[in-house]
């Protein structure tokens, strides 16, 4: 690990290759897992005001499960969480054709919310742990995402450089181009090309 202006960074997340595969996941990642999609506490603030935007997009069991539980949960671990509709698919996972999409970008892309989505979906497969003065940044390797791994190797693209976009949206292009010059030093020190 290495650390970044208070973010201890796993090795994993330059060191890995990953491309999303939507063509081969199909979008799994917002219908399987245990738990919600992590939130900020301004993202709980956020879907309780969007929320009458976006409903049109949602399923009747979703509404439902929103209507019973609440726009978001706190989970097991304590967490504030995405919705699950019977603990299965997030709430604002709609199916369009075979593809699994989330509502709420879907209505962003349509200029409806100024939210993009949660920023935890965003990042994926990269996971932040809050601590007490520092946040865990690790890149979690799923089978889910065998495909995405496969095509990220192909590729050689990093996670780092393929979630560019979620890594500045969190913590700023400073602490991403910071990312970027440890990413070629550790890249120099182990004899690879720069990337």
């Amino acid at each position: 690990m290495f650390e970044i202006d208070g973010k201890l960074v796993s090795l994993d997340v330059i060191e890995k290759r990953f491309i999303c595969n939507l063509t081969a996941c199909r979008g799994r990642c917002c219908v399987e897992g245990s738990s919600g999609a992590p939130l900020t506490d301004e993202e709980t603030k956020i879907l309780e005001g969007i929320f009458e935007k976006i409903k049109h997009r949602l399923t009747p069991e979703a509404i439902a499960a929103i209507n019973e539980q609440g726009k978001w949960i706190t989970d097991s671990d304590g967490d504030k969480v995405t919705t699950l509709v019977d603990k299965g698919p997030c709430a604002y996972a709609v199916t369009d054709g075979n593809l699994v999409k989330c509502a709420i970008e879907m209505a962003w892309k349509d200029g409806e919310v100024d939210f993009q989505k949660p920023v935890s979906c965003h990042l994926y497969p990269i996971r932040i742990k809050k601590y007490a003065g520092f946040d865990a940044v690790n890149y979690e390797e799923i089978p889910l995402c065998y495909e995405a791994t496969e095509k990220g190797e192909r590729l050689g693209v990093p996670v780092y450089k393929f979630l560019k976009e979620p890594l500045i949206r969190r913590y700023g292009t400073d602490w991403y181009e910071q990312l970027c010059l440890v990413a070629d030093e550790w890249r120099k020190q182990k004899g690879n090309v720069k990337l």
